[in-house]
């Protein structure tokens, strides 16, 4: 009697392998050549990405690199003295005006080239509150006629004594940039009064000539006598081509006239007329190469993080070295502009 074989013992069932039809064919397609005119011939693909071949289109990125430095560099400069140099003006103004009150009611108020400590007064020291009514002129002027200086207002040249003072004051002012608070002294007549308040009071002034480059400088003065010079650049805003002076005699008592310090031969060059500062060129060098190296971070970060994030941190940053570049440059041009 035979057994019937239990399912253990049974062979297992081959199951049938499914292949991929022969009738279709892989179809390869040829490898794509760049053209031959100054590039180079090897194929586009994985391989040939890896290794990106040397040649003309990275020269092309260098130069374009440069080329937005410079429009950066420009773009700066022309925000800055059109815009921000403006509103600076007014701030630095307000500042100044402020602390210029605050030392006149406390009787600290510079009223020679010593302060009260007896030592130098330092550049930027508001020493004086100009009004000139007939063109309507109101500013703090400041110890000092650097660019620098006359940047925040009228500077007074610091070998001459103080506006209400016997002898001959001289003060600074710009044409056209950061306010231009002195674009419109060619304008003022002879008999045009104007006023000058400093630590010792009020002085009167009357305007006796308007003089330009080339003309008779005005005869000397008597002894005890005072003249206050207002000098700024003239000419086509932001080029000006001489200079233009307001000769004005003191009307009211002098004030005391404390012993000078120096002399006009102390006076370094950058603080002549039409004189820019060359101490800054090493701020305006570090401004470029800070730039240009922010450019190229921002150009590489386009590819690796993406172009609407690089823009969205990128562009303020660039912006402001470009600006502070764009200042330091400013400082390099004349003080009277």
């Amino acid at each position: 009697m035979t057994s019937t074989p239990s399912r253990r013992d049974r062979p297992a069932r081959r199951l049938p392998v499914l292949r991929r039809p022969t009738s279709r064919r892989t179809v390869r397609r040829p490898a794509v050549r760049r053209p031959t005119s100054g590039w180079s011939t090897e194929p586009v693909g994985p391989a040939a990405r890896a290794l990106p071949v040397l040649g003309r289109p990275e020269r092309w990125r260098f130069g374009g690199s440069a080329l937005v430095v410079v429009g950066l560099l420009l773009v700066g400069f022309a925000l800055q003295f059109i815009a921000v140099s403006q509103v600076s003006y007014v701030r630095d103004q307000q500042l100044a005006l402020d602390a210029y009150r605050f030392e006149l009611a406390n009787a600290t108020a510079p009223v020679g080239q010593t302060g009260p400590d007896g030592r130098l007064v330092a550049d930027g020291t508001p020493v004086a509150l100009l009004r000139v009514p007939a063109i309507g002129l109101r500013s703090v002027v400041l110890q000092g006629t650097t660019s620098d200086v006359t940047r925040s207002g009228p500077g007074h040249r610091r070998d001459t004594p103080l506006p209400g003072q016997a002898g001959a004051s001289v003060v600074y002012g710009r044409q056209t940039a950061y306010g231009g608070p002195f674009g419109r002294i060619a304008e003022l007549h002879r008999g045009d009064t104007l006023t000058a308040t400093t630590g010792q009071g009020t002085a009167r002034y009357r305007v006796t000539d308007v003089r330009r480059t080339g003309d008779p400088v005005p005869a000397p003065m008597a002894v005890g006598d005072g003249r206050l010079t207002l000098v700024s650049g003239a000419g086509l805003p932001f080029l000006p081509h001489s200079v233009v002076r307001v000769d004005a005699e003191l009307v009211s008592d002098p004030a005391p006239t404390p012993t000078p310090a120096f002399g006009y031969s102390s006076l370094e060059p950058r603080e002549l007329t039409m004189a820019g500062d060359g101490t800054v060129w090493p701020f305006v060098v570090l401004g470029l190469i800070v730039l240009a190296a922010m450019v190229a971070l921002f150009t590489v970060g386009m590819r690796l993080w993406g172009h609407r994030q690089t823009v969205v941190v990128a562009v303020p940053v660039v912006l402001a070295v470009g600006l502070f570049a764009a200042s330091q440059l400013t400082l390099l041009l004349p003080n009277l502009m």
